[in-house]
């Protein structure tokens, strides 16, 4: 369109970023659905790996937090940048 080349194939997003965006959805329908950011944890990286005390410390609670914001903004509009060509800059 308008003269300029066209960008690289929709089914080419990288591997890690494409299941970043799974997580991220899946987390934020979660949240949506009222669940802790626990459960979501649980849910996402296994019960096994989060464990009872240490909740409010632990790395994979600001993980879910990030991903379940990250859910919410690609909800918010944000699958857009899928339809742009990324830049090589990037």
């Amino acid at each position: 369109m308008n003269g300029r080349a066209p960008g690289p194939p929709f089914h080419r997003v990288p591997k890690q970023w494409r299941e970043r965006l799974c997580a991220a959805l899946r987390a934020a329908a979660a949240y949506l659905a009222g669940a802790t950011y626990r459960s979501i944890a649980e849910a996402l990286f296994g019960k096994a790996r989060i464990s009872d005390r240490a909740w409010k410390t632990h790395d994979l609670r600001s993980r879910t937090r990030r991903l379940v914001q990250s859910g919410l903004a690609f909800v918010r509009g944000g699958y857009r940048k899928l339809l742009r060509p990324r830049r090589r800059d990037e």
